[in-house]
C-alpha cells in the first residue's frame, strides 16, 4: 500500500502552494552580486543573491513586489539550505534546500509589503540571517508557514501511537471473531465481520510505515491471476476476503483466518516497543487518501467483497484521528483550515450517501456522475491536504 511514498512526499511538495521551492541545480552565478532585478525569459525580473557564513542575503538591494525569482548563489564551503524568512515572526515564504558549494538556483516567489530577510543554514554550522529588506507598498503577502520543529511533533505523535495503541484490541477482536465464524463454517458472518474487522485496520492509516512486515502479513494484495492468489505469501484480510466472496469452503479458509489471528497479536505486542517517525504525520495525512484514490476508488485492492468505499470511508476516518492530533499546530499555519474541513466533510457525506441498509454500494454499480462526484471529492481534498504534508516538513531554525 505505501509502494509510492516517494511520488507522494514529491507530491504533496509541489502540489501544496503553501511555499515557494528553489528548481533544480544549475551552474555558477553572475558575478555581480549586486546586480539589480532585471526581466529574464522567462517573464521574471531576477535578483542574484550570495548564500554564505558571511554574506547571507547579500545583493538584494532593490526591493519589489510581485512574483520574481532570486538566483542563490553559494559561495561557501558547504551545501546549505536558505530560507526566505520573515525576521520577526519567522515565517518562512520561500526555501531551497540542498544548495551545492560553487552552484547557483532560483528561488521563485511572489512577495507583498513586508520586511524580509534570508537565513542560510550551511550544513555542520549555525544558522546566519542576513540583512532585513523592506519591501514598500501596500501590497498584501503571499503564502508562508511557520517552521514546525520536530520537538514540536513529538507530543501528536506520541499521542496519535496511544491511539493505535487502544485500536488494537478491536483489530484482535474482530481477527478472533472472524476466525470463529470460518472455524464453525458460518460463512454469511463471515462476511460480516470481515468487513468490521477489516474497516479497523484501515482507519489506522499512518501507522502502516511503524507496522513495517505485519502490514504486508495483515493487509497485502497479491495479482488477482490464479497462481498469484494461491500463493503462500498472499495472507492476511484480502486473501480470506478472495475465498468468501469467491465460492471458497470454510475448511479452506480456516489457515488463514488461523494466521490473521497470530498476525494482529503478534502486531499488537510489538506496538509498545514501536516508535513513530513525528516528522512523518504531516506526510502521512496526505498519503492516506493519496492511496485511497490510487487503489480503493480503482477497485485494485477489492478481491470480491465490493466494499472499495467503505474502506475509503475508514481511510477518510484515519486522515481525520491524523489531523485532529495536529490541529493545535495546524491552526496558526494554515489559514486555508477552514476550506480543508469543509472539504473532509463533503467527501464523508458522499460516501455515507452510498451506505444504505446496512450495505455499501460497490464502485461498478455506481452511476457515472456518483462516481465522477466521488474522485472529485477526494481529488479536491488531496489538493487541500498537500500543504499540511509541506508545513510539518520539519526545517532547521538554528
Amino acid at each position: 500500500m505505501w509502494q509510492a511514498v516517494a511520488a507522494v512526499a514529491a507530491a504533496a511538495a509541489v502540489t501544496a502552494g503553501v511555499l515557494a521551492y528553489g528548481g533544480s541545480g544549475g551552474g555558477g552565478g553572475r558575478d555581480d552580486a549586486k546586480q539589480a532585478a532585471a526581466p529574464a525569459a522567462d517573464g521574471l525580473r531576477h535578483t542574484t543573491v550570495l548564500v554564505s557564513p558571511g554574506g547571507c542575503g547579500h545583493g538584494w538591494v532593490r526591493p519589489h513586489t510581485g512574483t520574481q525569482a532570486f538566483d542563490l548563489r553559494n559561495t561557501g564551503a558547504a551545501a546549505a539550505e536558505v530560507y526566505l524568512t520573515d525576521p520577526r515572526t519567522g515565517q518562512v515564504y520561500g526555501e531551497v534546500d540542498g544548495l551545492a558549494p560553487g552552484t547557483t538556483r532560483p528561488m521563485v516567489v511572489d512577495l507583498g509589503s513586508g520586511t524580509y530577510a534570508f537565513k542560510c543554514l550551511a550544513e555542520d554550522a549555525d544558522a546566519v540571517t542576513g540583512p532585513s529588506v523592506v519591501v514598500p507598498g501596500h501590497a498584501p503577502r503571499g503564502p508562508a508557514a511557520l517552521p514546525v520543529s520536530g520537538h514540536d511533533l513529538i507530543p501528536p505523535a506520541l499521542a496519535y501511537q496511544k491511539w493505535i495503541g487502544a485500536r488494537m484490541n478491536d483489530l484482535v477482536a474482530g481477527a478472533v471473531k472472524l476466525d470463529a465464524d470460518i472455524t464453525g463454517g458460518d460463512l454469511a458472518a463471515a462476511r460480516r465481520d470481515w468487513l468490521a474487522a477489516h474497516l479497523v485496520y484501515e482507519r489506522m492509516g499512518a501507522a502502516y510505515g511503524t507496522f513495517g512486515d505485519a502490514d504486508g502479513r495483515i493487509n497485502g494484495t497479491a495479482a488477482r491471476a490464479g497462481g498469484a492468489v494461491d500463493d503462500p505469501g498472499f495472507t492476511g484480510f484480502h486473501r480470506i476476503e478472495y475465498g468468501l466472496w469467491r465460492g471458497a469452503s470454510a475448511a479452506s479458509l480456516r489457515g488463514a483466518a488461523a494466521r490473521l489471528v497470530s498476525d494482529t497479536k503478534a502486531l499488537r505486542a510489538s506496538w509498545a516497543q514501536a516508535r513513530m517517525d513525528p516528522a512523518d504525520l504531516g506526510l502521512r495525512a496526505h498519503e492516506i487518501l493519496e492511496n485511497t484514490q490510487q487503489f480503493e476508488l480503482t477497485g485494485r485492492t477489492d478481491y470480491g467483497s465490493g466494499t472499495s468505499l467503505a474502506t475509503a470511508r475508514a481511510n477518510l476516518d484515519g486522515t481525520r484521528e491524523v489531523l485532529a492530533e495536529l490541529h493545535a499546530l495546524l491552526v496558526p499555519r494554515d489559514p486555508q483550515l477552514p476550506q480543508l474541513e469543509a472539504a473532509l466533510d463533503r467527501t464523508q457525506r458522499d460516501l455515507d450517501d452510498r451506505h444504505r441498509g446496512g450495505s455499501w454500494t460497490p464502485l461498478g454499480a455506481l452511476s457515472h456522475d456518483q462516481r465522477q462526484r466521488i474522485n472529485a471529492d477526494v481529488g479536491d481534498l488531496l489538493e487541500r491536504l498537500a500543504p499540511v504534508a509541506t508545513i510539518f516538513d520539519v526545517r532547521r531554525t538554528a
